[in-house]
């Protein structure tokens, strides 16, 4: 396996914890386990993007800068969508 097939393998296992971490987050009433849950997701949520960071260096994983209007288009979506849930 390449390097860039186990980084890769990692960000997603990485991602895929994320996920489970805030589903099973969202889904219990116990406070302790809410805080350990959410305790977790964070650690995890740092792993993955340190591992983004290590394979974006290594133009293993390309982005392309958002545009201005784009930018405002997500933030103008995403308050339309805060409205709407509350």
């Amino acid at each position: 396996m390449s390097e860039q097939e186990l980084l890769t393998d990692l960000l997603n296992s990485e991602k895929s914890l994320v996920k489970d971490y805030i589903g099973n987050y969202t889904e219990t009433a116990c406070p302790k386990l809410r805080t350990l849950l959410l305790n977790c997701m964070t650690e995890c949520s740092e792993d993955q993007f340190s591992v983004f960071e290590q394979m974006q260096q290594r133009n293993m994983y390309k982005t392309k800068k958002a545009q201005p209007q784009d930018v405002e288009t997500a933030k103008q979506d995403m308050s339309k969508l805060e409205q709407q849930t509350w």
